[in-house]
């Protein structure tokens, strides 16, 4: 069965408009990513979303576990922006039981060229098909049970709590 991934945002999908400096959403780069990793893994793509997760309402962290409640594949990767990751990992791990879900996202945008983006998403979906059930967040290598995760926004690195 394939790996299912959920996109929501975050700065993993954001562009950088050379204008005015701002950072906006335009059209999610999974497709781009994923060719060059050189995925191999069926994978099934549905855009959720596209919002900065510290705009992110209760409502849309709701619609994103009833997406995974509601998911054939019990193996599911979210794209997510990093400031309030955690926070939605807590509320899937409450509501959904019986998949492997891990979230990741990216410190930096991926079309700036060295983002971390790549790297954490092949992470994830290592993750995914590795770890027993369980809710998780994966970043820089590691991967976290979604209710022993922070980041930590001196270092803006995810750490064990």
């Amino acid at each position: 069965m394939a790996i299912r991934i959920f996109i929501t945002g975050g700065t993993f999908d954001k562009e950088y408009n050379m204008l005015n400096g701002e950072l906006y959403f335009k059209d999610t780069h999974l497709h781009e990513l994923l060719e060059k990793g050189r995925n191999t893994v069926p994978v099934e793509i549905r855009t959720l979303m596209m919002v900065d997760s510290l705009e992110m309402t209760e409502e849309d962290r709701e619609l994103i576990a009833y997406q995974c409640e509601q998911s054939e594949e019990d193996q599911i990767v979210i794209t997510h922006g990093t400031d309030t990751m955690s926070v939605t990992a807590q509320l899937i791990a409450q509501r959904v039981k019986n998949k492997t879900i891990v979230l990741t996202g990216a410190m930096i945008p991926i079309k700036f060229g060295s983002s971390d983006g790549l790297f954490n998403l092949g992470s994830a979906i290592a993750f995914v098909q590795s770890l027993p059930h369980g809710v998780y967040v994966a970043m820089n290598g590691r991967y976290f049970p979604a209710n022993h995760v922070r980041k930590n926004r001196e270092t803006g690195i995810f750490e064990a709590v």
